[in-house]
């Protein structure tokens, strides 16, 4: 069983940043791919970034290009995803997820562990 566990959301003004962290538990969790997703209301959640394990694959999706990077360290059992000029449509509540595949799945229904979601709120 892993557990995941967020942080680091809140809220800040168009163009501004913040890093969401998710520490694991598990003694595998190099092993897994690691996305994040988000979930605005009235919408469907949707991905955002993943990463592979050995950082060896990594996929954003078009709307967060070149502004959001997602990271992980082993060691730490974390993931990180470093979110730069941020949009008011950035707004949503951010989850954490991990797939004991050996693949890099771009949605839900392909990952495993869930976090309990954190909120980011950007200002116009």
């Amino acid at each position: 069983q892993v557990q995941l566990v967020e942080s680091g959301g809140g809220l800040v003004q168009a163009g501004g940043s913040l890093r969401l962290s998710c520490a694991a538990s598990g003694r595998t969790f190099y092993t897994y791919t690691m996305g994040w997703f988000r979930q605005a209301p009235g919408k469907e959640r949707e991905i955002v970034a993943a990463k592979s394990w050995y950082n060896s694959i990594t996929y954003y999706a078009d709307s967060v290009k070149g502004r959001f990077t997602i990271s992980r360290d082993n060691a730490k059992n974390t993931v990180y995803l470093q979110m730069n000029s941020l949009k008011p449509e950035d707004t949503a509540v951010y989850y954490c997820a991990a797939d004991r595949s050996m693949s890099l799945h771009t949605t839900p229904g392909g990952y495993d562990y869930w976090g309990q979601g954190t909120q980011v709120t950007v200002s116009s």
